[in-house]
């Protein structure tokens, strides 16, 4: 009887990972080994892979991209695990596998499960998703008030910050990628906060604000730090807007969601901007993470949502529709599981290294402990207004500052008018995924 021979090819970068409280190879063997809720003991982020014998197993955090593809040899299967996309494809062109290949073949480990695969040969059976994060089983529901429920979600925030804050060189520089809106306005005052409370050196701290000409976001920025007294940590970043590029967009990102596409261009841009101004400056941090957390979208821009669906299905804004349900890509993931490539390939392009405390579990899980049917009574403008409300109050909690809260406007409408952005980026999804689709034509 013939013997397969498995292979597995590790692109995943390890030294990637931020792991606080174990080794890299600690947390292989505890995924490999242990029951799936085992990684929530797994303080800090994370993309990894195990191996045993024919058994595979991978977890990713909410902020790490990891996908697989598994291709065919007269030998055996062949399993690629990366970050990218075209990191699979690379490989599999090297090894004269890549006619096997199209995109729409990978596959993403989606945030919060353990997946499981047996290279057993032909055919291949399904992976296996177990959940290893599960926050309503975490944490009873929070009280009904916007004080109490202020303070736990910003002092979780503060610990998050508090932990990388101890594990970045103490000669390095870190900037905020900064809009003067709730969730960067939040991340900031508090990573200075903390910063000041840890006694460190707070000249290392700036706030960098994309300015692209005309656009709302540097005026909102500096009228935010004014309020607080912090101006000084303000710099906006110049570029000239007829550097946007769509395709550059579309290749770095690997998706072609318009939304996505309009807010990681003006990533590029900023992280660009900062690249060219300090060539060696590595860390960034940013509020990505925080509108999914407190359910700060504009319903009605989807006509697949309600206040019912947004409220009653857990981490619908950070996981999509979930693990099993009949609109989960199996390509992308759902959510911000999907979506946070926006953030990540960009300041990863750029060699830098990005923070997102928003994303963490610990605050996730703050966060999805909110008693939000009680707080609405299922009303989208209280939904709309708790945001502001809770991380100012939680803010002035953990701080002191009275931080403004300007209504909410996505990134890239900020960065540049709408109108002008209309016609630098054309909100046509076909044409993206078309222009996509031709990189690996």
């Amino acid at each position: 009887m013939h013997q397969y021979i498995e292979r597995v090819v590790d692109l995943t970068e390890p030294e990637a990972n931020q792991i606080y409280n174990l080794t890299t190879e600690e947390a292989r063997q505890l995924l490999l080994e242990s029951p799936a809720d085992a990684m929530r003991e797994i303080a800090g982020s994370f993309a990894l892979l195990a191996r045993s014998g024919k058994t595979v197993k991978m977890a990713r955090s909410l902020d790490r991209p990891m996908r697989y593809f598994l291709a065919k040899r007269q030998e055996g299967p062949v399993l690629i695990v990366a970050a990218r996309i075209d990191a699979i494809y690379n490989w599999l062109k090297s090894e004269g596998l890549h006619e096997q290949f199209h995109p729409s073949y990978t596959r993403m480990v989606p945030a919060h499960y353990v997946v499981e695969i047996q290279l057993v040969g032909c055919p291949d059976p399904d992976p296996v998703y177990t959940r290893f994060f599960s926050p309503q089983v975490e944490l009873d529901p929070l009280p009904p008030d916007l004080d109490q429920i202020g303070q736990r979600y910003i002092a979780s925030l503060a610990e998050e910050i508090s932990q990388w804050l101890s594990r970045v060189p103490t000669d390095e520089p870190i900037g905020v990628c900064f809009s003067g809106g709730i969730d960067s306005g939040s991340v900031f005052i508090t990573t200075y906060h903390v910063m000041k409370k840890l006694g460190m050196n707070l000249s290392r701290l700036k706030a960098f604000v994309l300015d692209l000409g005309n656009g709302p976001d540097v005026q909102q920025a500096r009228a935010f730090l004014d309020a607080v007294g912090l101006s000084l940590f303000l710099e906006p970043i110049e570029v000239d807007a007829s550097t946007l590029d769509a395709q550059e967009t579309i290749r770095i990102v690997e998706d072609y969601k318009p939304l996505d596409i309009e807010s990681a261009t003006m990533a590029l841009a900023l992280c660009r901007g900062i690249r060219e101004r300090y060539p060696e400056w590595r860390y960034l941090v940013d509020g990505d993470g925080g509108d999914e957390n407190l359910k700060d979208y504009p319903i009605e821009e989807n006509p697949e949502l309600t206040i019912r669906s947004v409220i009653n299905n857990q981490m619908l804004y950070q996981e999509g529709w979930g693990v099993g349900k009949i609109k989960h890509s199996l390509t992308y993931s759902g959510g911000l599981s999907r979506s946070y490539t926006r953030t990540y390939a960009p300041s990863h392009h750029y060699g830098f290294n990005g923070f997102s405390p928003f994303t963490r579990p610990n605050v996730v899980a703050v966060a999805e402990a909110i008693p939000f049917i009680k707080l609405t009574d299922y009303s989208v403008e209280k939904l709309y207004e708790l945001k502001g409300e809770i991380v100012s109050k939680g803010v002035a909690a953990l701080t002191g500052l009275q931080m403004p809260a300007f209504p909410k406007r996505r990134f890239q409408h900020g960065a540049l008018p709408e109108d002008a952005l209309r016609r630098k980026l054309p909100f046509r999804e076909a044409e993206y995924r078309k222009q996509f689709l031709s990189i690996y034509l």
